[in-house]
């Protein structure tokens, strides 16, 4: 079965699209071994992330298994999940001044 995108560890709470995919569509994921579908309700471009499932505000993002940053609004299920409503968690120099 032909996956439209890819979830790389089972803790992952997104998933990389591996076409555009357009709201309204109903597509495949693959979960490890294990495949999902799920219904897509924003345009999400090839390459980028959507949440897997709902998403609160504050709650880590997880991919590859590993925090990548923070949700910084509720994402529904489906939804294209960027920079729009996640923070980084990595690389920000503000975060690294705190520490000293």
């Amino acid at each position: 079965m032909k996956i439209d995108a890819i979830v790389l560890h089972e803790r992952d709470n997104v998933a990389t699209a591996l076409r555009d995919v357009r709201a309204g569509e109903e597509i495949t994921m693959g979960v490890l071994e294990t495949k999902m579908r799920i219904r897509i309700n924003q345009d999400i471009p090839y390459g980028h992330k959507l949440a897997v499932r709902p998403i609160g505000v504050g709650q880590d993002i997880f991919k590859y298994g590993e925090v990548i940053g923070r949700a910084t609004q509720d994402i529904r299920a489906g939804a294209y999940a960027h920079v729009h409503n996640i923070e980084s968690l990595r690389g920000r120099g503000d975060w690294n001044d705190r520490a000293k």
